[in-house]
Formats: C-alpha cells, sequence, structure tokens
C-alpha cells in the first residue's frame, strides 16, 4: 500500500457529469422554474441553441440560459434556493463510485478540489457538503443590487480556463496529483495531471 505521504498534492474533479449523473444546473434551473415555466424558458432559447451550431461557445449558450431562467434574483434568494436544491438532490445526483474515490483521496490528505463550469453558487453547496477545499467555477455576475446581472463575472470555467484558474490558486508549479472528468472541456486539466481519470465513473444513486 503507498504512504498517504507519497500521495500529497492537489486532486481535481471535475462536476458535472463526474461526481454527479447529469448537469447540475439544468437539473437546478428545471426544478427552480418547473415544468411549465422551463418549457416557455427553453423555446425562447431556442435561437441560442441554433446559434451554438455555428460559434460552438458553451460559455454564451449557458449565459443566454442565466438571462432567461435567473435574470434579476438576489443573491441571498439564489442561494437558499441552491442550498435546498443540494438537500433534495444530492442523493440522486451523485455517483456513488465518484464518492468512493473523492474519500480515498481524502483519506491520503490530498488538497480536494472541484473545477467546473456550472456557476459557483450552484455547486457551492455540494461542495460543502462533501467536504471540498477548494471551489474554483464560473463565477455569475451580480449588479449594484446584489442581484444576478445576466452575465459572467469572469470566463467560462471550461478547457484551458480549468488549468488557469487552478495555477491561479495554487500557483504555476501547481503539482496536480490527479484530475477527474468526462468531457472535452476537462482535457488541459486531465492532460497536467500526474494521474488522469476520463469518464472512469459509471455508477448511479
Amino acid at each position: 500500500m503507498d504512504d498517504p505521504a507519497d500521495d500529497t498534492g492537489v486532486v481535481a474533479f471535475d462536476f458535472d457529469g463526474t461526481i454527479t449523473t447529469k448537469d447540475s444546473f439544468t437539473a437546478f434551473l428545471r426544478w427552480r422554474a418547473g415544468a411549465a415555466r422551463y418549457a416557455r424558458g427553453m423555446r425562447r432559447l431556442a435561437p441560442s441553441g441554433g446559434a451554438y451550431l455555428f460559434h460552438r461557445n458553451r460559455g454564451r449558450i449557458k449565459a443566454a440560459a442565466v438571462r432567461e431562467f435567473l435574470l434579476g434574483v438576489p443573491r441571498a434568494e439564489l442561494e437558499a434556493e441552491a442550498r435546498a436544491f443540494a438537500e433534495a438532490y444530492a442523493p440522486r445526483l451523485l455517483r456513488p463510485d465518484a464518492l468512493h474515490t473523492w474519500r480515498r483521496w481524502r483519506g491520503r490528505r490530498a488538497t480536494m478540489v472541484i473545477v467546473t463550469a456550472s456557476p459557483d453558487i450552484i455547486v457551492q453547496p455540494f461542495a460543502r457538503g462533501l467536504g471540498a477545499d477548494h471551489l474554483i467555477a464560473t463565477r455569475l455576475a451580480f449588479d449594484s443590487e446584489d442581484r444576478v446581472a445576466g452575465m459572467f463575472d469572469g470566463r467560462n470555467c471550461r478547457g484551458p480556463e480549468k488549468v488557469a484558474r487552478l495555477q491561479a490558486v495554487f500557483g504555476p508549479d501547481l503539482r496536480l496529483r490527479a484530475a477527474y472528468g468526462d468531457t472535452s472541456g476537462d482535457r488541459e486539466m486531465l492532460k497536467i495531471a500526474e494521474e488522469s481519470g476520463y469518464r472512469v465513473f459509471k455508477e448511479s444513486p
């Protein structure tokens, strides 16, 4: 058995599709809006979905969803809803095999980080419940009245941005002991890890 001291370092997990079985932000929006409002909103987002076929920018389509479903929502209200969503849906969303690996690394005293393109305010309750040391995520912008402004504060946390954000937190000499992901948006993060797992978690709750 490896000496736990040999495993210190940063271990990064993507969230949606890696720790969870589905996209948490989409699930949150559907839960928050209700079936009828969500269906209307998705119809209004159809042009943005069509434009994605040409620009292939996931950040733009996500920002459009933020404007459609969350524009003007007070931060405190959104935080409370995110907590309620996590409490209700964590047992349905979190993969048992991903949780097992997460706990194994925690037992080795690794620094545990979630790195996700989903909004930080939505993922934060899950990260807190998992005992994550850091959450690196897409940040929503808020206006002067602390309401959702309908845009991001910075870049969508995907692809090269995941590595840039990790290095911003841990420095350019970051030792990424392991990383786990499930899409092309995790490729750069997986590439710099000493141990990488791509779509290794399969279990459903």
